[in-house]
């Protein structure tokens, strides 16, 4: 890999941020521990993930998305580690593609390691997601911390999430480390798990940890995951109603609107926005690289 230019943009969605960089041709090799040197805070440009923007016919996961999706949302967590799905990621990562030119407002096509996602880009500068459907495994699983313990209700949104509702988002704790959740075995690969509580009619508010980052200000499949989670204890199941069911969720980041439709499609809807961009130092990268 060429380490003399390097560009890359910062960019967030309700306060989930990520390092941006564009990357048509997939050219450059981001390794792991390049990738949590770029999302270091103190040391690097500091994001809750990395956005690798790749041409899907140039990417081996995504060439069979091609067809459908030019553009493939390559994701990684702040640790490094491949993640499958970063809702806010979509809505910021689409945000770019309007930015560079590749696209304009109205609908596009993402491919993601979840699937091809389908993104609306309105003139009011929201953007709006459709997730998929999420299921829902019988297997749940206990989340226990500092003498309380709660059921939290499985549901994957193209990743894994556990929902835990609450009495005070305050029992979370600082959400510095996993929180211990058994049995192990449900989540082999690790787990988002979300703390949530209730504002008012079809209205939650959540603190998240998630997986290889820690606690993050936002979580777009986790909005996801709550909305979904809370129908079900609500007994506003659209399956089951045969009408839409829309819930707002308020994060440490912002809010987003998650609406779920009765054939299960799930949409999310919120802000993106790019704050910076440039280059990363040659120097910086050669060192991070040895």
């Amino acid at each position: 890999m060429s380490t003399s230019q390097i560009a890359f943009l910062k960019g967030h969605g309700t306060e989930n941020d990520f390092v941006i960089v564009p990357d048509p041709d997939n050219a450059i090799d981001l390794s792991p521990g390049l990738v949590a040197r770029l999302c270091d805070r103190r040391a690097g440009i500091g994001g809750d993930g990395l956005l690798h923007v790749v041409r899907s016919s140039a990417h081996p996961e995504a060439r069979a998305m091609a067809a459908e999706a030019e553009w493939f949302m390559d994701y990684r967590n702040a640790d490094g580690s491949v993640a499958e799905m970063c809702g806010n990621g979509v809505r910021v990562f689409a945000r770019f593609l309007q930015r560079a030119g590749h696209v304009e407002e109205g609908d596009l096509a993402i491919a993601t390691r979840g699937g091809v996602k389908r993104v609306h880009i309105a003139k009011n500068g929201d953007i709006t997601v459709s997730m998929g459907r999420a299921r829902l495994p019988a297997e749940g699983v206990t989340v226990s911390l500092d003498g309380r313990s709660w059921p939290a209700r499985n549901v994957n949104m193209g990743n894994p999430h556990a929902v835990a509702f609450v009495e005070d988002l305050a029992h979370a704790g600082p959400l510095s480390s996993v929180p211990p959740y058994s049995p192990a075995a449900v989540y082999p690969d690790g787990v988002n798990i979300e703390f949530v509580v209730d504002r008012g009619p079809r209205h939650v508010a959540m603190r998240v940890h998630e997986r290889g980052s820690g606690e993050t200000r936002s979580c777009g499949t986790g909005a996801c995951a709550v909305a979904v989670a809370t129908a079900r204890r609500d007994g506003t199941d659209p399956a089951e109603t045969g009408t839409p069911v829309t819930y707002t969720v308020d994060l440490p980041g912002g809010t987003l609107v998650i609406t779920e439709r009765p054939d299960g499609e799930v949409e999310m809807t919120g802000p993106a926005t790019i704050v910076a961009e440039g280059l990363i130092d040659p120097a910086w990268l050669e060192a991070a690289l040895g």
